[in-house]
């Protein structure tokens, strides 16, 4: 009896998560299809379909379809799904870096500013945003690990989203985007870093002397992979992968991508980051690269990256900011993010020696949150650090901050001699 139980649990269970799966799906290209023809990036029409699929919209106006469709079995497999999608995102993107730009002095001095400017500037505001909303927004909660998870939210840019939208703009090989998601790259590092901080802040378990060994071997891993990682890898691709990658080659690199993702899992710095820093090993092997978008890097776009953004979109709503004061709040939150984050790159990058409009095209592109901005807050609600208005309201932010990207850029781009490219998709 208990066997049969088991075996219609399962059934079920597969039963839901397949039907979610063909909804998500969907819904998130037809929300693709036409972001695009509204000349945003794909991303954001994905990522307004997972609220459409959430509380804000689908569970506010047939609570009855919503909760059976989404609330019937646990979502565990869902969110499992979309880790391994974003794991599999952050090695695309990592294989699009283009190195030689930062073999130059003065692009190395302006990564320098724009990464400073855009940690440094956007951590303060954040922190007096936490210091000016918490008797209102979480009164409930401590407040040290509310400034600085707020602090820590308005500090990152999303280098998955990022990497879409230069290769939909033509921009991953260009200085200013090479340089864009180099600074983005260093700052979500630095943003993982400080949220580790927090964490153990919050749970009373902070240590210097372990922070810095946590570092230390951080800066290890990045050393071992480049010296014994990267000319292992390369052999083996070399022998196993010629014009498509062969049935040993992929067996070799998802192995690969997953080892390395359990190794930055378990420096603190989540598994993503392993997904990422595997892919720039082999960022100079175009065949591979190339055959890996040809035979993976589609079916990662259109199945895994909406799974995320429904999942993210299961815990927003939109409705619980229900009086003046929160959306007064809402608003602020957005206006202090984005000018933060605009201004400190654009000081850093002119820092660096770099023209006006180069430095506008790079502030603007730092602005782009969304992705990581998504997994940070849900990990935030998971730990108890922000309260759900805040987490509804710097999830509007995230995706009103990076719908801003593509209209700056198609004005910037000009100026600075680029050809905005139509009908690209990444």
């Amino acid at each position: 009896m208990s066997a049969t139980s088991s075996v219609h649990h399962l059934e079920n269970l597969l039963f839901f998560t397949l039907l979610q799966l063909i909804i998500i799906i969907v819904a998130a290209r037809l929300a693709n299809i036409l972001a695009r023809r509204l000349g945003q990036p794909g991303a954001v029409g994905e990522m307004v379909a997972g609220l459409i699929l959430g509380p804000s919209l689908l569970g506010a106006l047939f609570p009855g379809t919503f909760a059976w469709l989404f609330k019937s079995v646990s979502s565990e497999p869902i969110t499992i799904i979309s880790q391994i999608g974003l794991i599999l995102l952050m090695f695309q993107i990592g294989m699009d870096f283009e190195f030689k730009h930062l073999k130059k002095p003065a692009n190395r001095s302006a990564l320098i500013g724009v990464s400073v400017g855009s940690i440094v500037l956007p951590f303060a505001a954040g922190y007096l945003m936490g210091e000016l909303s918490h008797a209102a927004l979480a009164p409930t909660l401590p407040k040290l690990p509310y400034c600085l998870f707020s602090a820590v939210a308005l500090t990152i840019t999303a280098v998955p989203i990022l990497g879409r939208i230069l290769r939909e703009f033509d921009l991953n090989r260009h200085r200013v985007g090479v340089l864009a998601i180099s600074a983005a790259a260093v700052n979500d590092v630095v943003g993982w870093f400080l949220l580790a901080v927090v964490s153990s802040l919050a749970l009373a378990k902070f240590s210097m002397a372990a922070s810095a060994i946590q570092f230390a071997l951080i800066i290890a891993f990045l050393v071992l992979m480049w010296l014994v990682v990267r000319p292992l890898l390369k052999r083996f691709l070399v022998a196993h992968a010629e014009s498509e990658l062969t049935p040993t080659a992929m067996t070799g690199l998802l192995a690969a991508i997953m080892l390395a993702g359990i190794a930055t899992y378990k420096l603190g710095i989540f598994a993503i980051f392993g997904g990422f820093i595997l892919g720039t090993l082999i960022h100079d092997m175009p065949r591979v690269v190339n055959a890996w978008q040809k035979q993976v890097g589609q079916f990662v776009l259109v199945f895994f990256l909406p799974v995320f953004f429904t999942y993210t979109g299961l815990r927003t709503n939109i409705a619980g900011l229900d009086s003046v004061t929160l959306w007064l709040w809402a608003f602020a939150y957005f206006g202090v993010a984005v000018a933060a984050k605009i201004i400190g790159a654009y000081l850093g990058a002119r820092a660096g020696k770099l023209p006006h409009y180069e430095a506008l095209t790079i502030a603007s592109l730092m602005n782009t949150r969304a992705l990581m901005e998504l997994i940070v807050l849900n990990i935030g609600l998971d730990l108890g650090f922000i309260s759900a208005p805040l987490f509804t309201m710097l999830v509007m932010m995230a995706i009103g901050s990076t719908a801003m990207t593509g209209p700056l850029l198609r004005v910037l781009l000009p100026k600075i001699g680029h050809v905005v490219p139509k009908g690209v998709e990444a």
